[in-house]
């Protein structure tokens, strides 16, 4: 990303059949690029169609956002899958995502793996290495959305577009790993505007307090969290107030490519 610009990202088109989650229709005029559920575990054919509709509406980049098949987990337990499974799981249902989008005729920005799969190729080389290869191999032009720090550099030492990400509303290790949080709590939103403030000079800080650096394209809201709307306007107040800009990763690589 060029310097004072921001990719503000959220995990989005949960909702599935006459189940409705997460304040996608609040969020979209705040961020640049949504994830969406792509059946999985979370959102539906319906729901995922309006969810494109949502992001060619406000002109925010689209990623698919493929998780572990648990729907009753919401896809954050733990699961066993090769590297090669775990490409295949990806590539199934970003291809879902794709053929929807095509149709509506919104191009495929990204693609973010979602909860305990996320989870497993920050843990994983092996499995991270397949999944960027099959995203690659599928269309070269797609970023791959990893945790900002190993997980991410090793991809775009490999070649990959890579967007790293980094979480205002999740805690992180001492070791400055994401703490996925099961029971989605609701968070104080200045909490999370100082959590993003820290991201953009540098830094983060971890639940015990220890700092590491940190580098991000792009930082995450969740949708499905309690007060996510008011979480994203803290967010977005502070990232002005410091002087940054607020727009997709691909709109700013295009710019200085």
């Amino acid at each position: 990303m060029s310097a004072r610009t921001i990719d503000l990202n959220a995990d989005g088109g949960e909702s599935f059949g006459r189940w409705a989650l997460g304040a996608d229709t609040e969020l979209a005029p705040l961020i640049s690029s949504i994830n969406v559920a792509c059946g999985w575990h979370a959102g539906d054919p319906g729901t995922m169609a309006r969810t494109i509709d949502l992001a060619r509406e406000h002109g925010i980049g689209l990623g698919s956002h493929p998780g572990f098949p648990d729907l009753t987990g919401f896809g954050r337990r733990a699961m066993a899958f090769t590297p090669e499974e775990a490409a295949q799981a990806v590539l199934y249902q970003t291809g879902a995502l794709r053929a929807l989008a095509d149709l509506a005729g919104v191009p495929l920005q990204h693609v973010k793996p979602h909860g305990s799969l996320y989870g497993l190729l920050m843990k994983d080389d092996d499995a991270a290495d397949a999944v960027a290869d099959a995203v690659g191999g599928l269309d070269d032009s797609l970023f791959i959305v990893l945790e900002a720090g190993h997980c991410a550099e090793r991809q775009r030492d490999r070649g990959h577009r890579v967007a790293a990400e980094a979480f205002a509303d999740l805690e992180y290790t001492d070791d400055g790993h994401i703490i996925i949080d099961p029971k989605n709590q609701r968070r104080d939103p200045q909490w999370c505007a100082d959590q993003v403030a820290g991201i953009l000079e540098g830094t983060v800080r971890s639940a015990a307090g220890v700092e590491t650096s940190i580098h991000a394209d792009t930082i995450c809201l969740h949708s499905d969290r309690p007060g996510a709307e008011a979480n994203a306007h803290a967010v977005v107040e502070r990232m002005t107030s410091m002087g940054w800009t607020i727009r997709s990763f691909r709109d700013d690589d295009e710019e200085v490519s």
